[in-house]
């Protein structure tokens, strides 16, 4: 069925497939084309978000049964809507509930699934050849050790013994050591003993004899209490008393001779011997590239597609996989039928989509940028910059945070991942005389420059070697990199730009590996991502707060606003090149629900009224709070304060109560300071800080003066920030690509970071909105519906309605319509006989628009005012179009009304 418009549902224990059932009418009436799901395949016990995939060939019971799953994929044919799926070949959740993991950890390099993970086998840290390095404890080895918080035990349903950490954290045993655990204490166990010990060091043929032994060793313990007691007994030889060091020594012993070794979680930073989804540790990296796991991960997936479930893919966090191009060509290649393809692929300025990936497009993230820039009047920038550098005292460039934060991340969540690629160029080097003195320590801190300075998440050479676009990028860092550090002989940047675009291997006789260089190269490509993403994304967009709508992913908060110019621009360039891109405000990812951001970007429309608020409500914090020991940093007191403004309920049906709203901002502070790794950290959290941090919103939330004055601001701009969302959802409606509607967004989204833009979804009331708004199509909606949110929804309805009615107009060129006030943006679909317009005020929290619009002469319908519009030559004046309404829509020729 073809794709107008996606609604993304996320699927957790708590909404399964069920739930979902029963509001496909309610998604059918509103009039999207497609749900698109989360992750659904079986994830980690709890998983709240369905990305740590354990099996991807079963569903996940937690969200329902087969025959749920069923009924729910009948529901969505009945009404005529198609499924995608949020696929995830990046990594996998890791732990006990992960059977090709265990096996990892169980056999070492010996498991027939060691090489579905990317694991470094013969790393550089002492101790770790052979080994996986699993860092779990919440403490020193030798400290878990001692206080008792390692134990040996025995798993009755597999008769076979693991090492538990806290109870929790479950490490197998290998079956050749079983006989040094059973011992000689009973005629049943030494016999089983000896058996085990014949099986031999990590012989992975002799895997069908452990599992033998392993099944007679569970019926004897079974069948015979004896039997069982002199289990208990050996056991116990492996427990020691808490406290007492030499107790423990026979458990280390067992330890060390595992294929696996278990350390402080902080460990981790330096030493991960496994490549990772970011930094976190339980989510191990998957090599997609080899052709047994994309055929095991994709194909229960596949089989849906052949069985008419699925109608299209969503493949999440492609920059991490060694070569996109081609997982994307054998998605292609290996459907059973035609599907779409969307890729989650964060795009830097000036960069597009590669056309070689056959993708269909974007998750959409450059979209949200583009409307909530186009909000933002640019004329506010210079007075939010001056307030900001006056109040905080900090007066770097975002570019510069930015840089320095990435810097931050590589000396510590990804100082492994650095060393690596620094043990591997200097191992290239010493294989040439002319590159033998290239010391890995001068690579690694060479190599640590030029990721900083990367703009772009990843290049993507493979194979045939860098294309243009790449070897400019890597160019440009490594020039960028020379001028930050030129301490680093200026030779070994010459050596790594040739070994990061292969160059070095073109020359004649160069005596490097091509081999060696290009999977060097490749795997550089999978590490500058992690680093973007976790140090701009994840610490220098917590940092930095002088306009925190700006601060999303994908988006440039040194820079403020979009011109009317650019808006064109990417909207005839995504018809061109990716015309069923998505397109989205809101998503599990956003810092910042879409109507939050919306009222947010009132603020630069009005930079006077908003300085001289934060600073009364800064002054009124320093009369309450006096000299403190530890107070909150001025710019998380920034940040809390335009959290507040964006937040504050003003007239929103179901708005939460007090006590609800001070616990989601205490929550998303949090958060925030902790990303921010400045004044705390999740590896360190500062409890006075972030204690001194609670206390201050507290102090705020009881504070009524603060609250009505508070309450005073946002009333004086609530209405320019609803309309602002009354117009971004139109035009996210309008312009080139697919719409996608944010589980819930379709009325308010005022959400703050994850968890809380995954709070559940009140889908009653949103259905008695919709119903309202079918009532209501034929009637003009009104200022006042603006400010309810009503608008809102009976917009998307409307135009959702248009799209399945008219698609031809949203398949049609899109022209840039001239306007004579900065504020205002107007566009066209279609020809001058059947074509739709499209014009908005992009600043209603500044004068009201002026001038005329050209729209082509003839006569319209206005989908929102549900009214007629004669355009005479000469232009219409922009008053007579947006009455009562920011924004309107007007469809030429008969048929428009929808």
């Amino acid at each position: 069925m073809p794709l107008r418009a996606t609604y993304r549902l996320q699927f957790h224990r708590d909404f399964g497939f069920a739930a979902a059932a029963e509001i496909v009418p309610y998604l059918a009436e509103l009039g999207v084309s497609h749900v698109y799901a989360s992750p659904i395949l079986l994830a980690r016990a709890g998983s709240a978000h369905g990305y740590d995939i354990v099996d991807h060939n079963r569903l996940n019971p937690e969200l329902g049964s087969e025959a749920e799953f069923a009924a729910f994929c009948a529901e969505l044919r009945q009404y005529g809507l198609g499924l995608i799926l949020d696929v995830v070949p990046n990594h996998m959740g890791v732990g006990a509930d992960n059977p090709f993991w265990r096996d990892v950890l169980e056999w070492g390099e010996s498991s027939d699934f060691a090489g579905w993970f990317d694991i470094d086998w013969q790393p550089d840290t002492p101790g770790l050849a052979g080994k996986v390095l699993v860092a779990v404890l919440g403490e020193q080895y030798g400290a878990a050790l001692a206080g008792g918080h390692l134990a040996l035990a025995y798993d009755a349903s597999r008769g076979g013994f693991d090492v538990t950490a806290y109870d929790s954290h479950v490490l197998p045993v290998h079956p050749a050591l079983y006989g040094d655990i059973l011992g000689r204490r009973h005629r049943v166990l030494e016999r089983l003993g000896d058996a085990f010990a014949h099986i031999g060091a990590f012989r992975p043929h002799e895997k069908e004899r452990a599992r033998e032994l392993r099944e007679r060793l569970r019926a004897e313990v079974d069948a015979s209490p004896e039997v069982r007691r002199a289990l208990d007994e050996a056991l116990a030889r492996f427990h020691g008393t808490p406290g007492d060091q030499a107790s423990w020594a026979r458990l280390d012993r067992l330890i060390a001779q595992q294929r696996w070794r278990i350390a402080f979680f902080r460990v981790a930073a330096d030493d991960i011997n496994y490549r990772r989804f970011f930094n976190v540790n339980e989510l191990a990296g998957l090599r997609m590239e080899q052709p047994a796991v994309f055929d095991h991960a994709h194909g229960f997936v596949f089989q849906l597609i052949a069985e008419g479930v699925l109608d299209g893919l969503r493949i999440d966090h492609i920059d991490g996989l060694y070569d996109p191009k081609a997982y994307c060509l054998r998605v292609r290649a290996k459907a059973p039928r035609p599907i779409t393809l969307h890729v989650e692929k964060i795009l830097g300025p000036h960069e597009a989509l590669r056309e070689d990936w056959l993708a269909d497009g974007t998750t959409g993230y450059e979209t949200t940028n583009l409307l909530t820039g186009l909000m933002i009047d640019p004329k506010g920038e210079a007075a939010l910059t001056q307030f900001y550098r006056r109040y905080t005292g900090d007066r770097r460039a975002f570019g510069r945070i930015a840089r320095e934060a990435k810097l931050t991340c590589l000396d510590n969540e990804f100082a492994s991942e650095l060393s690596s690629l620094a043990t591997s160029a200097a191992r290239i080097a010493q294989s040439n005389p002319l590159s033998a003195d290239f010391t890995r320590h001068g690579l690694r801190r060479a190599l640590r420059e030029i990721i900083a300075s990367f703009r772009v998440y990843r290049t993507y050479i493979d194979e045939e070697g860098a294309a243009g676009a790449d070897r400019e990028e890597i160019l440009r860092a490594v020039a960028e990199a020379r001028v930050a550090n030129g301490d680093i002989d200026a030779s070994v940047y010459d050596f790594l730009a040739s070994l990061l675009t292969t160059d070095i291997v073109d020359e004649p006789g160069s005596g490097y590996s091509r081999q060696e260089v290009v999977v060097f190269a490749m795997r550089f490509q999978q590490v500058t991502g992690p680093v973007m993403a976790k140090g701009v994304e994840d610490t220098a967009f917590y940092r930095y707060m002088r306009f925190i709508a700006a601060n999303e992913v994908g988006g440039e908060p040194g820079r403020l606003g979009v011109s009317a110019a650019a808006f064109h621009e990417a909207n005839r360039r995504r018809q061109k090149d990716a015309p069923l891109t998505l397109l989205t405000t809101s998503t599990h990812d956003t810092k910042r629900g879409e109507d939050l951001r919306a009222r947010l970007a009132v603020l630069a429309s009005l930079p006077p009224a908003y300085v001289a608020a934060v600073e009364r409500w800064t002054e009124r914090l320093s009369q309450a709070f006096g000299e403190r020991e530890t107070t909150p940093d001025p710019a998380d007191l920034m940040l809390l304060f335009q959290t507040l403004i964006g937040l504050w309920p003003h007239g929103q049906a179901g708005a939460d109560d007090g006590e609800t709203l001070r616990g989601r901002v205490v929550a998303a502070m949090e958060k925030s300071v902790r990303e921010a790794k400045l004044n705390t950290g999740w590896a360190a959290p500062n409890a006075a800080y972030e204690a001194a941090l609670t206390e201050v919103i507290d102090a705020l939330f009881a504070d009524e003066a603060f609250t009505e004055d508070l309450s005073a601001f946002v009333a004086e701009i609530a209405p320019a920030g609803a309309a602002n969302s009354l117009t971004q959802a139109v035009l996210k409606l309008t312009i080139p690509g697919v719409p996608d509607i944010y589980q819930g967004a379709e009325s308010w989204d005022f959400s703050l970071v994850d968890p809380d833009n995954r709070r559940p979804v009140d889908f009653a009331r949103r259905r008695e909105a919709l119903t309202q708004a079918t009532a209501s199509r034929d009637r003009a909606l009104t200022g006042e519906d603006v400010l309810s949110g009503f608008a809102k929804t009976a917009a998307i309805q409307r135009l959702l309605g248009l799209r399945r009615e008219r698609p031809a107009l949203f398949a049609a060129p899109y022209e840039a319509l001239g306007t004579e006030d900065d504020g205002l943006v107007a566009f066209m679909r279609g020809e001058r006989g059947d074509r739709l317009v499209v014009v908005a005020h992009r600043f209603p929290g500044g004068a009201a628009p002026a001038g005329t619009v050209a729209l082509p002469e003839g006569r319209y319908h206005d989908v929102l005012r549900r009214r007629e519009i004669t355009a005479a030559a000469g232009g219409v004046p922009v008053g007579e179009i947006l009455t009562a309404l920011p924004v309107a829509v007007l469809v030429a020729s008969a048929g428009g009304a929808a």
